[in-house]
């Protein structure tokens, strides 16, 4: 019974870490629909007025962009802001051929008169946060706009952003990532409504009652006092702009979030480029909860509840390890309640805990209507899409529970960069892009076992029990098996 036992404890506690998860999305959601009726009475500086412009610095963090990089550079020259307050910083760590095809275009751009540096170091060190730290020893800019080399951010993306800033105490203005490539695929799909859950419901949930946000490392601008107050960039963590963000509003500097500024950005379109850019961004959030947990605690300035949502945000990659953990104890769960009679009250109490789906499920509801519309036919659409997502998000669980668990036990690795694609121009040939990942990974192999785990787990559905089966959990069981199946055959298939 030692063993039941431990399976009852863990199982118990992991669901009830998710269900505290969802409560903290529901309280999002009221804060989000609050937020909707208030007023925006920000100052903000007349950029009419010459002597209200303030002089900014636009740093473009780049690492082997080869099919980018001329997109990105031209898009970023038709910024519409006063030249003689603008300067752009071309921060190029390339170890390939692109270093010279860059510095050739920031040639070009230089002869238009456009303040354009092409910036390079002799060794990555600190990786991104380490070229942003070198560009902003020389930086002309009070303020620094930050894009990654996917971003198309529009003309006036810097009239709509900048004069914010007239609010001394705000040190960081963060915009919406919009999706150029949202129905490429259906791997695009589910990452754009994943993303567009963080900055709607999350991103604008958060910011609207004072509670801590991220930067979310580009499509943002940072006031530099408030980048030197905080303690500048830091490398030790594989999500520096969470990381600053953090620091940033530990020391009472304010964030304003727009919602309604889109800035266009394109998703990976290959598992492998998706799987190393979760494995980035989850591992980095279990870093910074190791980092950021004693801070956030001890600090006198937030507020109770301000503290809960900063720690649930720092967990949020955490989810995963919960998610993966009930989902390979719900089996052994299912052969316990049917042969241990005495703890059915028990599961009846448990089953209560299906409201953590129906939470997530009425949340993602408002961001998907926000974005989509409302009306009986999207609402169909979402159905499907909210359960395809939640399938294919569980897939990912081995791969996101890994890197959490690198990440708390303080495991160093490399900033492995997301490959670019250029969908515009690379349509018909993107397969045979030079920076995608070749190699199998050996966590595929435990995706593919854990598939035809959770097809036992649907058998066993009919098997258990003395009056035809047990089929509480063969839905939850089924979209384990559909999630790990998928992750699995792309990215055996796409070789990755």
């Amino acid at each position: 019974m030692i063993v039941e036992t431990a399976t009852i404890i863990i199982y118990t506690i992991s669901l009830l870490l998710i269900f505290m998860y969802a409560l903290a999305q529901l309280n999002l959601l009221f804060n989000y629909l609050s937020s909707k009726k208030k007023q925006d009475d920000c100052p903000k500086f007349d950029l009419s007025n010459p002597d209200e412009v303030p002089y900014v610095t636009i740093q473009l963090p780049v690492y082997n962009e080869m099919y980018v990089m001329e997109r990105l550079l031209d898009n970023i020259a038709e910024i519409d802001y006063p030249k003689d307050k603008l300067e752009i910083q071309v921060l190029d760590d390339s170890t390939d051929e692109t270093v010279e095809s860059t510095r050739e275009h920031v040639e070009k751009l230089q002869a238009t008169g456009l303040d354009i540096k092409h910036i390079t170091r002799k060794d990555r060190t600190g990786f991104k946060a380490g070229a942003l730290k070198e560009g902003l020893k020389i930086a002309k800019g009070e303020f620094l706009a930050i894009f990654d080399s996917d971003f198309l951010p529009k003309k006036d993306w810097l009239k709509r952003t900048v004069p914010y800033f007239k609010d001394e105490k705000i040190g960081v203005v963060q915009t919406r990532w919009g999706h150029i490539n949202r129905n490429f695929s259906l791997l695009t799909k589910i990452q754009a409504f994943a993303l567009d859950a963080h900055f709607t419901l999350e991103q604008v949930g958060r910011n609207s009652k004072g509670h801590f946000i991220n930067f979310n490392g580009t499509a943002g601008l940072w006031r530099k006092s408030c980048i030197i107050d905080a303690g500048n960039w830091e490398g030790d963590t594989l999500t520096e702009d969470l990381d600053l963000s953090y620091r940033a509003q530990l020391k009472n500097w304010k964030f304003k979030y727009l919602e309604d500024v889109e800035t266009p950005a394109e998703l990976p379109v290959v598992i492998s480029a998706a799987r190393s850019q979760q494995f980035r961004w989850n591992k980095g959030g279990a870093e910074n909860f190791r980092k950021m947990l004693g801070r956030v605690i001890k600090s006198h300035d937030i507020s109770f509840k301000t503290k809960i949502h900063g720690l649930l945000h720092l967990l949020n990659s955490t989810m995963f390890l919960n998610v993966l953990i009930v989902g390979v104890l719900s089996i052994p769960m299912l052969y316990i309640k049917n042969e241990y009679a005495h703890l059915r009250p028990y599961f009846y109490v448990m089953s209560f805990f299906v409201m953590s789906t129906i939470i997530f499920f009425i949340c993602y509801w408002f961001m998907y209507k926000n974005i989509y519309g409302p009306g009986f036919k999207n609402f169909i659409r979402y159905i499907g899409m909210f359960f395809v997502f939640f399938s294919i998000a569980m897939g990912f669980s081995l791969h996101n529970s890994i890197a959490v668990l690198e990440g708390h036990l303080g495991k160093k690795s490399e900033f492995v960069r997301t490959p670019k694609f250029n969908l515009s121009k690379y349509k018909d040939n993107w397969k045979t892009n030079k920076y995608m990942k070749k190699t199998v990974s050996v966590h595929v192999i435990f995706e593919g076992l854990l598939m035809l785990y959770f097809a036992f787990g649907m058998y066993s559905a009919f098997i258990v029990g003395n009056q035809g089966g047990d089929f509480g959990l063969f839905p939850f069981h089924l979209m384990l098996f559909a999630g790990f199946g998928y992750v699995f055959f792309k990215s055996l298939l796409s070789k990755v």
